[in-house]
């Protein structure tokens, strides 16, 4: 019970950490073309800036799902795994978090 607890857990954290990043994408897509479309005063620095909160925002939840996969009666290396994906989405999500604060500069 706790085991298939736990899998639904970590399957709805990751669907919603693809979903924000989905989400994201769209919108930024759609402020592009309005930019273009209608010439806005938005520009794209805004929209990167926007689309990159959202990246992190969504990685965050994909952590949250490698690490709760990896609960029950791990193996060496299924941790030996988690902790190279949480490494590279830990790091993705701090310079996507610089650039996004440079962009704001």
């Amino acid at each position: 019970m706790l085991q298939y607890l736990i899998d639904v857990s970590a399957y709805i954290f990751s669907s919603i950490g693809a979903l924000i990043i989905i989400f994201g994408g769209a919108l930024a897509f759609i402020k592009t073309l309005m930019r273009e479309i209608r010439r806005s005063s938005l520009e794209y620095t805004d929209i990167r800036r926007d689309f990159t909160h959202k990246i992190i925002f969504g990685l965050d939840f994909l952590i949250a799902s490698d690490i709760l996969k990896t609960i029950i009666a791990p193996t060496q290396n299924e941790i030996i795994m988690l902790g190279a994906i949480v490494i590279i989405r830990t790091m993705l999500g701090y310079f996507l978090g610089r650039e996004a604060s440079e962009i704001e500069n």
